[in-house]
């Protein structure tokens, strides 16, 4: 099945098993996968478990922390800056930054 098919299965609901289409990632490294998986996670508010093990995926993978902070900057038009806000902080957990946001550094 090439890549035309498969959209016009997943399109119809018509795919039985989605996400499993063995091509259909074929064109993605393992870093860019967990990059946009991370914008998925943000988009749907995940939980920050899922959020420390893509991060740990995409950072095993190549992926530098500023590539990391491109990807919510890249979506934040599109899924909203309070999504946003509300994942920084557990992409920064993730990445094994304490977080200590009361402190006033000046």
């Amino acid at each position: 099945m090439d890549h035309l098919d498969h959209l016009r299965r997943l399109s119809i609901d018509g795919d039985e098993h989605p996400g499993e289409h063995p091509d259909a990632t074929v064109d993605l490294d393992a870093k860019t996968r967990s990059l946009v998986r991370i914008g998925a996670l943000v988009a749907v508010s995940a939980s920050a478990a899922s959020m420390r093990k893509e991060v740990d995926d995409a950072v095993s993978s190549g992926a530098r922390p500023a590539e990391i902070a491109g990807v919510l900057d890249a979506i934040m038009p599109h899924v909203g800056r309070p999504r946003v806000v509300k994942a920084a902080p557990k992409v920064l957990l993730a990445l094994g930054v304490e977080l200590d946001l009361l402190t006033d550094e000046s």
